[in-house]
């Protein structure tokens, strides 16, 4: 038998196949359309908790340690900004530390030596004081004295303030180095939580500004879907109230979740949800998170389904389960 032949046959084969698919398809969505007097249901998509990974401060990309799909742990170093000109900027600084204690101790040498001239020249005041009170010095001796007393008293007011000038002067370097040492730490970019790379947005070499993103992280253990249901369904909702999703990729399985959050202002339904007559009927958000996202590994963020809440107290219908 020739090719030719066979042609027709293994395409009606094939058309019957997806006709039969087709069929069973239209038939499990019957079964969803024809819910029971308490549930409701929402179409959505599954999402996941997302956390940028960017750059603090600008500077070059000198690597990127993950790549996209790996598993990584909070704490994780994932990509590292060069820091040679900070390192460099910090070794001055401290070298600025190092300079300025020196001179404080030179500083409190002076106001010792200061404090100690202010003394010797008051007590020589006292004694002329004495002595011309007795007639035994003139007038000029003692004003000499004086101003050599007020003299010693400025010096000492002098540097003390030399003191306390370098003093701030070596919070300043310090203060310099912390944020110099903080920069270099913020430069090393880690994992916030435990999650997986679902974005590599930057590669080594590139130059990157403030708030430069070089990764982006999903959380898989923080999975759930937004629904936008009527306010006769939501206002008969509770935080905390079981619901199932049933996503597309899998129809025979019903995944448990929870209501984690009831809009309380109503909102036009967002564009991306049903069609544009759909998105003129004010509507409620409610988010339904997955209670065990690590039990379906198949799940994954993006997947469109449904969301099935209860409205009123009655048992889940046997393909909820």
């Amino acid at each position: 038998m020739s090719m030719s032949q066979h042609t027709p046959k293994l395409f009606a084969g094939a058309l019957i196949a997806l006709l039969l698919a087709a069929g069973g398809l239209g038939y499990w969505k019957s079964l969803h359309d024809r819910l029971p007097e308490g549930l409701s249901m929402g179409n959505g998509r599954l999402e996941a908790t997302e956390v940028q990974i960017a750059s603090k401060i600008p500077g070059r990309l000198a690597e990127v340690l993950v790549d996209e799909g790996d598993t990584v742990k909070q704490g994780q170093l994932l990509a590292r900004i060069d820091t040679r000109t900070l390192e460099a900027q910090r070794s001055q600084a401290e070298a600025e530390v190092l300079r300025a204690r020196e001179n404080y101790s030179a500083a409190q040498a002076t106001v010792q030596l200061r404090q100690s001239e202010q003394l010797l020249a008051s007590q020589e005041l006292k004694r002329v004081r004495e002595i011309f009170q007795r007639k035994y010095a003139s007038q000029q001796l003692l004003d000499q004295q004086q101003a050599r007393y007020d003299t010693s008293n400025s010096a000492v007011v002098a540097a003390r303030a030399q003191l306390a000038a370098i003093k701030a002067a070596i919070g300043a370097a310090e203060a310099q180095v912390a944020q110099l040492t903080s920069e270099i730490d913020d430069s090393s970019l880690r994992a916030p939580i435990n999650g997986v790379i679902q974005l590599r947005l930057a590669e080594p070499g590139e130059v990157l500004g403030a708030g430069g993103r070089v990764l982006m992280l999903i959380d898989p253990s923080d999975q759930y879907m937004n629904l936008y249901l009527p306010a006769s369904t939501t206002g008969r909702l509770t935080v905390g109230d079981q619901a199932r999703i049933v996503l597309d990729a899998l129809p025979d399985r019903a995944l448990p979740a929870k209501i984690a959050f009831v809009a309380a202002k109503a909102q036009f339904t967002p564009k991306q949800v049903e069609t544009r007559d759909e998105r003129q009927k004010l509507v409620f958000r409610v988010k339904l998170r997955l209670t065990e996202p690590s039990a379906v590994p198949q799940a994954k963020p993006g997947m469109p389904g449904a969301g099935y809440v209860r409205t009123a107290d009655v048992d889940w219908p046997a393909n909820l389960q």
